[in-house]
């Protein structure tokens, strides 16, 4: 099972010098994936136990569109663990204009992760 995610980040989710977006953010959106996941499977929202890897692989700026893949790998009684790709798909281009982008030829993938969720056996209401 998996799921798309697209939106694109603004001045408000700028957290340093230069209008970079915190990886922090990124994460949030796994997480918000991971949630659409779980209910679709679980027909419960779940839990994030824990990230075993976490890797920033690109900077993303403000005025960039992301297109968060994510999808269900492995399932346990409880556990589900998932894999979460983020790319930047369209690049703010405040160099030329405050409101210029540019449409990628390829998507460049900025964070990659593995995760796992928990749904407890009593809140399970579907099987995905």
């Amino acid at each position: 099972m998996e799921t798309k995610l697209k939106m694109r980040m603004s001045t408000h989710d700028a957290h340093y010098g230069g209008n970079l977006v915190d990886g922090a953010r990124i994460l949030g959106l796994f997480g918000d994936a991971a949630t659409e996941l779980l209910i679709r499977n679980d027909g419960d929202e779940g839990l994030f136990r824990a990230y075993e890897k976490v890797d920033f692989l690109a900077p993303v700026y403000a005025g960039d569109f992301l297109e968060i893949e994510a999808k269900i790998i492995k399932k346990g009684n409880t556990s589900r663990k998932m894999e979460f790709f983020c790319y930047k798909i369209i690049k703010g281009r405040t160099d030329l204009s405050a409101s210029a982008c540019d449409v990628l030829k390829e998507r460049i993938l900025t964070t990659y992760a593995l995760g796992t969720c928990i749904v407890p056996k009593e809140l399970q209401r579907t099987n995905g």
